[in-house]
């Protein structure tokens, strides 16, 4: 089964045009204009190599917008298009699952956060989702990334990594391993609360990167996307993500950057992360803030660590200390972050 097979299931026609986006880093997105009807959609194949259970992704994206719907949201939704024979999900020939989803006209995305304006404006566009879809009994959301948010398993694999990596690999580490090591503990604390339920599950979006909203020409919020990965979770970590991605002055793969962790930008963000949550939150959620983010930072290092250990076998990579350089930028970022938490 060819593309265009594809798209004559969701739209009936040959009569329309594919362009490829290609900001995105799992999934494989089009822009599809179907010329007959005038009309613009997003074409998407699942990685199901990454999500193992794309219907679960379907389903969580209804229940998430029945939530939206249901509490009068008021920025733009994106809904799930059904092929022409009522199908959320299409298999192509190699049992490849593609889907097609509303497009939002005149929007446009940033990569990078480019003033504080906007980072306060996105942070709190998210939180409005979130305290919008948090306002009832959690629904039956499955997990579409199993662990993935398992702390504890993370600084495990970490620890086989050093004992299974190649000796060559360890001492090009040495420095950001016997870092790495210093702060060990550092999650201790989260995965403690979780265990013991000092913090509430609530529905979060897992990817609250800047490019997961859409603007419009005047930079003002219309919608939020990228709904694959929301789960039932902490809603600590959408913060600590969020000051993750947004406070970082520098591309991620700079291993060279310093003083890259951006204070008045972490000011923005937690401003407009509790615009909309501060009276939602429990002290112990509001309390961990800065925390979470310390731990989000150092939980992302360790990922970028432990996979170039492994021989960098997750993320792509372009060259071979590609990971390392990824790993020193957020060594870099935590010293940062830390250091204004003391008031240095």
């Amino acid at each position: 089964m060819e593309l265009k097979d594809i798209v004559i299931q969701f739209i009936g026609t040959e009569n329309y045009t594919l362009s490829p986006i290609t900001d995105g880093l799992i999934n494989t997105t089009y822009l599809l204009e179907d010329k007959d009807r005038n009309q613009k959609f997003i074409l998407q194949k699942i990685n199901d190599n990454v999500f193992k259970q794309p219907e679960v992704i379907v389903n969580n994206h209804l229940m998430i917008n029945k939530l939206l719907r249901a509490n009068d949201y008021q920025f733009q939704i994106i809904e799930p298009v059904p092929s022409l024979t009522h199908q959320l999900l299409v298999k192509d020939t190699n049992n490849q699952p593609w889907r097609m989803l509303s497009f939002v006209e005149d929007s446009m995305t940033f990569i990078t956060a480019p003033s504080l304006q906007i980072a306060f404006e996105a942070a709190k566009t998210f939180s409005y989702f979130l305290a919008t879809i948090n306002t009832q009994k959690l629904p039956a959301i499955e997990d579409t990334l199993p662990n993935f948010l398992n702390f504890e398993k993370r600084i495990t694999d970490y620890k086989n990594s050093l004992k299974n990596a190649d000796p060559h690999l360890k001492e090009s580490a040495k420095a950001e391993i016997e870092i790495t090591n210093q702060f060990l503990s550092l999650p201790n604390q989260w995965i403690a609360m979780e265990k013991n339920h000092q913090i509430p599950k609530r529905i979060i979006h897992a990817d609250v990167k800047i490019s997961n909203i859409l603007f419009d020409k005047n930079h003002q919020p219309l919608a939020v996307i990228d709904l694959d990965t929301m789960m039932i979770s902490t809603i600590l970590y959408d913060f600590g993500t969020m000051i993750q991605s947004y406070t970082n002055t520098t591309n991620e793969d700079d291993g060279s950057a310093k003083d890259n962790f951006n204070r008045e930008m972490y000011k923005a963000v937690k401003e407009g992360f509790l615009f909309h949550l501060k009276e939602k939150l429990t002290p112990e959620e509001y309390h961990h803030l800065d925390y979470a983010a310390q731990v989000a930072i150092y939980i992302q290092e360790v990922r970028f660590l432990t996979d170039y250990l492994n021989g960098s076998v997750y993320y792509a990579t372009k060259y071979p200390e590609h990971n390392l350089d990824r790993t020193r930028n957020q060594l870099e970022l935590l010293k940062g972050l830390r250091e204004y938490l003391r008031g240095e």
